[in-house]
């Protein structure tokens, strides 16, 4: 029996848990290499259930970025489900990759992906499944280098202890460099610090270990700054400005089962014209990059072909403000047309051409169409600078409902910064009106069903890293409680409340992410000690103790008020203030000032606000100079 025919698991195990096929790798485009041949060994890690890490863009780039090395062999592992956790536990099996089925510990690499903070002690557990010790600062040279990469590695001070390296930034840059250097290192006998000491200087790279915190009386951060000589003090994120001619999974892995995203997956651009001051993603993905559409036709065709799947969805922060996107969904109607696959657009905004596409590509019985207005009211709207105006939502619902759809969802936030009782009545007197306009648009002989659907669903606001509201408190379990009743009441009292559905979610877990999410280092004795007591899923609702997680930071001498319910001074040294993702802190500053004043910043294509991303030299920062004429200026 050749290496990739071995199991890890025997077949009575396989018997005994839950979807099997999560485990025994040989998907569609799955790769496989003669371990000898390679010096590399690098094992990619989604800390999630399979279902999820396989729905992962990012996983798919990278594992194809690194296959195309001869000398590297990329594999793939995920957190294992509770059943197979507690037998791997009890028969002292070690956590494993798909492809190969060897060990994780005997790998060079584990990357693992950070995509978000409740997944934090799903870390641990693959760690800890691995038999790799927890704390970097345990390991020997047997060890892989464990790396993180994902959009919370922009404030990774509370994973700090468990990380020998982060990745800040785009991972189509470095990983060759680094890579290299561990090839040279390797060959020439240096220690697994030595190496980490030289990584530390690679761009892009934050090795914890090389850093040392200060602490002010009152718990604030006195000082960051590295240990020794050569390391740099502010680490930039890495980036790639060409988003055409780079690499993309020609051929992604096809799971055995039904996955999150099955479907082919197509990035259309990176970054946001938006500037909406709640969303992380928009300010560190700065700045646009569009890919070129000829591109994206070949690249579609190629994969459908590839992978058998009957549907490919359109990737995008925006996907309404690509610019070749009219020219680019006539391709893809008329190519999906001819072999019967389905074409998924999220990120739309909601209006005339918009409309067109979607009745154009959903089936006669139309699914229901998302409006995200994010606040019920105009005022907070220009607060948090969603650039939506209620005629804009109103107009597009209008002409929904003449297109036939009799179902919307609504996404709002509750517990924004300057959020008043009037602002969450907005969300009612909103979700009113949308299902008045459907009474006043349709004709009671062309109502099919006879009715609309509006299911209004409010979420938790969290403060994040590198957003305006870094600096905002956020709200009390309590308070995120008492406005979710306050937002049920004002739907019963409106003329349509039969119309309207009402969906809030859970406010503990809101609050913990909160902690999680603008954390120092100290929350990394929190979070090894919570795993130790039997927590991981934490994402899992089902699955996540509240009271487990408030113990334990009390018993670490720390508190959610210091780390959530307190509004921050602009000059506060913040835990993530050493990365530079080119949005500047000045910036950040203006934009919460004028949030304050309920002001709002044009988005990038009417007007730069001069943010910083300028710095990476193109994009659409460099973009509108060339339309204009400009040599200098922008951000």
């Amino acid at each position: 029996m050749n290496n990739q025919d071995r199991l890890a698991l025997s077949d009575d195990i396989l018997m005994k848990i839950e979807k099997p096929e999560r485990y025994i790798g040989h998907e569609v485009n799955s790769i496989i290499k003669d371990k000898e041949k390679i010096d590399v060994r690098f094992a990619m890690c989604f800390p999630d259930v399979y279902e999820i890490g396989m729905s992962h863009l990012g996983i798919q780039i990278l594992y194809d970025m690194f296959n195309s090395w001869e000398d590297v062999w990329c594999e793939r592992v995920y957190s294992p489900w509770l059943d197979l956790d507690a037998i791997m536990r009890e028969e002292k099996i070690p956590l494993f990759a798909l492809e190969s089925q060897d060990p994780i510990k005997e790998f060079d690499f584990l990357g693992i992906t950070i995509q978000y903070e409740m997944c934090y002690t799903n870390i641990l557990q693959v760690l800890d499944l691995s038999g790799i010790p927890i704390n970097a600062e345990d390991r020997g040279e047997d060890c892989p280098i464990v790396i993180g990469g994902g959009p919370c590695t922009y404030n990774p001070e509370p994973l700090a202890d468990f990380f020998d390296i982060f990745y800040i930034g785009e991972g189509e840059t470095q990983y060759r460099h680094l890579l290299d250097l561990y090839k040279k290192c390797k060959s020439e006998g240096k220690s697994r610090k030595e190496f980490l000491r030289k990584a530390a200087k690679v761009p892009g790279m934050y090795v914890p270990r090389f850093y040392t915190v200060e602490y002010n009386q009152d718990g604030t951060i006195k000082c960051f700054t590295p240990t020794e000589e050569g390391i740099p003090a502010t680490v930039t994120k890495e980036i790639q400005m060409d988003v055409t001619d780079t690499y993309y999974p020609m051929k992604p892995v096809v799971p055995f089962i039904k996955v999150t995203q099955d479907r082919v997956v197509l990035e259309i651009q990176r970054g946001c014209i938006r500037g909406c001051r709640f969303c992380q993603a928009g300010q560190l993905y700065r700045p646009v990059r569009e890919r070129d559409v000829e591109t994206l036709k070949k690249w579609a065709m190629e994969m459908l072909k590839n992978t058998g799947h009957e549907e490919i969805s359109l990737s995008s922060l925006s996907s309404s403000d690509y610019s070749k996107l009219p020219e680019l969904i006539d391709f893809l109607i008329e190519e999906c047309n001819k072999k019967h696959t389905n074409i998924s657009l999220p990120s739309l905004r909601i209006d005339a051409f918009s409309l067109d596409v979607m009745s154009k590509v959903q089936d006669v019985k139309k699914s229901s169409l998302t409006f995200a207005p994010e606040a019920g009211s105009q005022r907070l709207r220009n607060v948090i600078n969603k650039g939506l105006t209620e005629d804009v939502i109103l107009k597009g619902a209008a002409l929904a409902f003449e297109g036939g759809w009799t179902r919307v969802k609504l996404y709002f936030m509750l517990g924004l910064p300057t959020e008043t009782e009037d602002d969450i009545r907005g969300i009612a007197e909103l979700s009113n009106k949308i299902a008045a306009t459907f009474f006043d648009t349709v004709p009671k002989e062309k109502r099919v069903n006879g009715k609309i659907q509006i299911v209004a669903s409010t979420s938790f606001f969290v403060p994040k890293p590198f957003t305006p509201f870094q600096w905002a408190r956020q709200c009390t379990k309590d308070e995120f409680i008492e406005k979710a009743y306050q937002t049920r009441k004002a739907i019963s009292e409106q003329l349509n409340q039969k119309s309207i559905k009402y969906n809030w979610h859970e406010a503990d877990a809101s609050v913990l992410e909160g902690v999680l999410a603008r954390g120092d280092r100290r929350l990394c004795r929190v979070i090894r000690r919570v795993y130790e007591k039997g927590s991981f899923y934490d994402a899992w609702s089902e699955y996540y103790n509240n009271e487990r997680w408030l113990e334990t930071i009390e018993e670490c001498g720390l508190s959610v008020e210091f780390y959530t319910h307190r509004e921050r001074s602009v000059d506060e040294i913040l835990p993530w203030d050493f990365i530079d993702c080119g949005v500047t802190k000045e910036f950040l500053k203006r934009e919460w000032e004028k949030a304050q004043r309920e002001e709002i910043s044009e988005n990038c294509k009417m007007k730069c606000q001069g943010c910083g991303a300028a710095k990476f030299g193109g994009g659409i920062c460099f973009q509108q100079r060339h339309e204009q004429g400009l040599v200098t200026g922008g951000c």
